[in-house]
């Protein structure tokens, strides 16, 4: 007996005691999981964003607005700086893995 014959008794069977027929399971799906490269694409532009804050800071003081200190233009230099470092480690261990796989016997 194979497993369509199996769900087909047991459908005839729920029908006759008036339950729903069953039906085969579907396979679960990712809950509207983000695409790797959106969240890529958003971690570049917030790299970029912090560069961006950061040049603007620096523009700022060195035209010498007095609301701008320079503990908040060498912080916000800082994380630009870091971003920038992480996001190209990160792009490093990318093309790494990318080169084992492409490397791999098949």
């Amino acid at each position: 007996m194979t497993e369509t014959d199996v769900l087909r008794m047991i459908s005839q069977l729920r029908q006759s005691n008036g339950l729903a027929e069953i039906t085969r399971p579907q396979p679960a799906k990712p809950a509207d999981s983000p695409e790797f490269a959106d969240l890529f694409k958003q971690a570049v532009r917030a790299v970029n964003e912090a560069q961006k804050e950061s040049e603007s800071l620096k523009k700022a003081f060195e035209m010498g607005d007095p609301q701008v200190s320079l503990p908040e233009v060498m912080v916000a230099s800082q994380k630009a700086k870091v971003s920038f470092e992480a996001m190209m480690e990160i792009r490093n261990k990318l093309l790494e893995a990318y080169r084992e796989v492409m490397q791999m016997q098949v």
